[in-house]
């Protein structure tokens, strides 16, 4: 079995893990509930608030480390909740919200309207700073990939949307 796998999951207070007959885990919490298909030959063992992933007699171990990642980043969401958070570098570059409606304007003779999809929730504290927040890791990653992907970075200036934290390397400019 994987390292990864061996590792046990301690459940913090009020959540709550489930498996049904067809497999299917479901993780709630007080930052909502979280649902995860089941993959084959891997079970859950739940005793005293911690959770052990069991690979079957015989069956193939490669899906232990993930089962495991998944229920581990399931339970940090709807415990802690994730997030992640952008910055606007750029002349004119700024974002507001209206509701669950993103307004960014970012260089173009339009402004570029984002609707947050279910489960996730954004924040602008300022008007050079976006941040997406929600239980799932993966809907959150998709969120500010797809927030990003409306002007990513280019290399002469630095322009665009970026990670907070996201080093760019600017190339030289075209010389005389």
């Amino acid at each position: 079995m994987s390292r990864v796998a061996k590792k046990q999951i301690s459940l913090p207070k009020g959540v709550e893990v489930s498996v049904d007959a067809s497999g299917t885990t479901t993780v709630k919490g007080p930052k909502g509930a979280l649902t995860t298909h089941a993959l084959p030959g891997v079970s859950l063992q739940q005793e005293n608030g911690i959770v052990n992933i069991v690979v079957a007699e015989g069956a193939d171990d490669k899906f232990g480390g993930t089962a495991r990642a998944l229920i581990a980043n399931m339970v940090t969401g709807v415990s802690q909740g994730f997030e992640r958070k952008l910055e606007l570098v750029g002349v004119g570059y700024r974002a507001a919200l209206a509701g669950k409606t993103l307004n960014l304007s970012l260089g173009y003779s339009h402004p570029v309207v984002f609707d947050a999809p279910e489960g996730i929730t954004i924040e602008v504290p300022t008007q050079t700073e976006v941040l997406v927040k929600g239980a799932d890791k993966q809907l959150v990653g998709q969120v500010a990939a797809k927030i990003r992907g409306y002007r990513k970075p280019e290399p002469y200036k630095g322009k665009g949307v970026r990670y907070s934290g996201e080093k760019i390397l600017l190339k030289e400019a075209k010389k005389a």
